[in-house]
């Protein structure tokens, strides 16, 4: 059932990835101890209040929330990796309920959470500005938006090598990520504004790879 308000509940097609979410899950925890972990507790500092998580994931934020949040309700599609997030959840500092849905059509109330967190999955939903749509819905005036997202190389040709990838190859490996994406600019397109992203390499290596540009930052709902 839809919980929003005025809206007419509708089905999203979905994409299932579960050669991704299996292998993905096996890396994660490399990924966080290769320093993941540092950005994922900058994502979230400064959270509170209710919070909707949206591309869950294993549920690799959850010993990050704050005391400050009161409660997170954490939206994965993936069944494999929403099992995993039901785990993690168990053992969370803060309350947390994985639930099942889609980004791009999210069963929550308008103006619903003081905060909505998009963690590494923006790149990879099919609509990513339906999804934006849909975060800024629920959000109260004043709410804000943490984001830790891939995005296109600054260089001409990294930024080449990214198109390259994601016309071939990268999608089908990666659970349909797409990396040369202006992610800053599609938040700011969506209707958020207060728009503050710092750049993030990760990994950090010589030269850099072309996976490796992403930023970390916040967006907020107008208060009118």
């Amino acid at each position: 059932m839809n919980h929003t308000t005025g809206r007419v509940s509708r089905k999203i097609r979905r994409r299932g990835h579960p050669v991704f979410a299996r292998c993905y899950a096996r890396v994660a925890p490399a990924m966080d101890d290769g320093g993941v972990t540092e950005h994922r507790r900058a994502l979230l500092a400064g959270t509170t209040g209710r919070v909707l998580e949206v591309g869950a994931g294993t549920g690799a934020n959850f010993p990050h929330y704050p005391p400050g949040v009161t409660e997170v309700i954490a939206v994965e599609p993936e069944p494999h990796l929403r099992h995993l997030a039901e785990t993690a959840a168990a053992t969370a500092p803060v309350p947390v309920t994985v639930t099942d849905g889609v980004a791009e059509h999210l069963a929550a109330p308008d103006r619903g959470f003081d905060a909505v967190v998009a963690c590494l999955m923006l790149c990879s939903v099919r609509d990513r500005d339906a999804a934006l749509a849909e975060m800024l819905r629920v959000l109260r005036p004043g709410g804000r938006l943490h984001f830790f997202e891939h995005v296109r190389a600054e260089g001409p040709g990294l930024r080449r090598t990214q198109r390259v990838l994601d016309a071939t190859v990268w999608p089908l490996l990666n659970g349909g990520c797409h990396l040369a994406t202006d992610t800053a600019a599609a938040i700011g397109r969506a209707g958020f504004t207060d728009v503050r992203a710092r750049k993030v390499n990760w990994p950090r290596t010589r030269p850099t790879l072309p996976f490796a540009p992403h930023i970390l930052g916040t967006a907020t709902r107008p208060a009118t």
